[in-house]
C-alpha cells in the first residue's frame, strides 16, 4: 500500500493582499507619525542644532513650575470634560435608544435621524453657531429664557471661567449624543427574541424587562461606548479652538491636552513655537490614553464578556 502523504495547507496570499493597502495605510499616517513624534520629544533645539537630550523635555514638562501647571490644569480641565460626557451623554444615548427601540413609537426613524445629524456637523459650523447662539450681545438665548420666564437664569457662559468649560462639553454632548444612541441601539436589536419572550411569559415587562434583561446584555457595548468616548475626549480640540480660540480663554479655564500641544508645538501669538516640547506633550497624551485603554481592556471587559449571549 503506498504511502500517502498529508497535504500541506495552502498559503493564502489574498489575505496579504487585501490587508496590505490598509496595512500601508494605517502605517503611514499612524505608525511613523507615533514614532516620529516620540524621537521628536527626546531632542531639543541648542544654537540651531538639534541635541538629544533624553527625558529632558519630560522632566520640564513635569518638574518645571511654567510648564506643568499648564499641563495639570489641562488634564484636569480634559478630565472634567469626559466626566460630562460619561454622567451626561451616556446615559442619555442609553435612554433615547431605548425609547426609540420601542416597537409602539411612531416615527422613530425621523427621530433617529434627527438625533444623529449633528454628529456629522463640521465642529467650525457647531462651534460658531453655539456661539451667536450664547452672545450677549446677538444671542438667541436671552430672549428664549426671556420667552418662558427664565431670563434671569441667563449668563454669559462661555464668558465665565466657572461655567465656560461645562457649557462647551454640553455642546459636545448635543453634537455627538446621537453616537451612542445608534450604538445602543443596535446592540438592543441585536438580542434574540426567544429571551425578551421568556421575560414577558415570567411577567417582566416595560422598563423592568430593560433593567432586569437588556442592561445587562448590552454591557459589552456600553463599555466600548466608555472607551471610545474617552479616547475622543483626551483627544478633543477642535471644538474649544473654534469657539475660544488657541488660548483656550477665559484665562485658560477651557484649555486642554490638544489645545495646549498646539499653542507649544506650533506658538500663538508672542509664543513661539517648541516642537519638542509639543512633542513631549503629545506624547504625554499618547501615554494617558494608552493606560486608559489598557485598563478598560485588561480589567473590564474581561468581566464584560459573561453577559455576552
Amino acid at each position: 500500500m503506498a504511502n500517502s502523504e498529508i497535504p500541506k495547507p495552502a498559503i493564502r496570499w489574498h489575505i496579504a493582499v487585501f490587508l496590505a493597502p490598509a496595512v500601508l495605510v494605517y502605517t503611514a499616517i499612524m505608525i511613523i507619525p507615533l514614532f516620529g513624534t516620540l524621537q521628536l520629544a527626546m531632542y531639543k533645539v541648542v544654537e540651531g542644532e538639534s541635541l538629544f537630550v533624553g527625558l529632558e523635555n519630560f522632566q520640564k514638562l513635569f518638574g518645571d513650575e511654567r510648564w506643568s501647571a499648564s499641563f495639570w490644569n489641562a488634564l484636569a480641565n480634559n478630565t472634567w470634560f469626559f466626566v460630562v460626557h460619561m454622567l451626561v451623554q451616556n446615559p442619555i444615548g442609553i435612554l433615547l435608544a431605548a425609547l426609540l427601540s420601542s416597537p409602539k413609537l411612531r416615527m422613530a426613524g425621523f427621530y433617529r435621524t434627527s438625533i444623529f445629524i449633528p454628529t456629522i456637523l463640521s465642529f467650525v459650523i457647531v462651534g460658531f453657531t453655539w456661539k451667536l447662539i450664547l452672545s450677549p450681545l446677538w444671542g438667541i438665548a436671552p430672549d428664549l429664557l426671556g420667552s418662558i420666564g427664565l431670563k434671569s437664569l441667563y449668563t454669559p457662559w462661555l464668558g465665565k471661567e466657572e461655567y465656560a468649560l461645562t457649557t462647551l462639553a454640553l455642546v459636545s454632548v448635543w453634537q455627538f449624543v446621537g453616537i451612542p444612541m445608534m450604538l445602543i441601539y443596535a446592540a438592543l436589536l441585536s438580542i434574540p427574541d426567544e429571551i425578551l419572550e421568556a421575560a414577558e411569559c415570567d411577567g417582566v415587562t416595560g422598563m423592568a424587562q430593560f433593567w432586569k434583561v437588556k442592561l445587562p446584555l448590552i454591557l459589552p457595548s456600553i463599555g466600548i461606548i466608555s472607551i471610545l468616548t474617552f479616547v475622543g475626549n483626551f483627544n478633543a480640540f477642535d471644538l474649544i479652538y473654534t469657539t475660544q480660540g488657541a488660548l483656550a480663554g477665559p484665562d485658560f479655564s477651557t484649555d486642554l491636552l490638544g489645545t495646549f500641544m498646539f499653542r507649544t508645538f506650533f506658538g500663538f501669538q508672542l509664543q513661539l513655537g517648541d516642537p519638542n516640547m509639543g512633542s513631549a506633550i503629545a506624547s504625554a497624551m499618547f501615554v494617558i490614553i494608552l493606560i486608559g485603554v489598557s485598563i478598560y481592556l485588561f480589567g473590564i471587559q474581561t468581566r464584560l464578556r459573561r453577559y455576552q449571549f
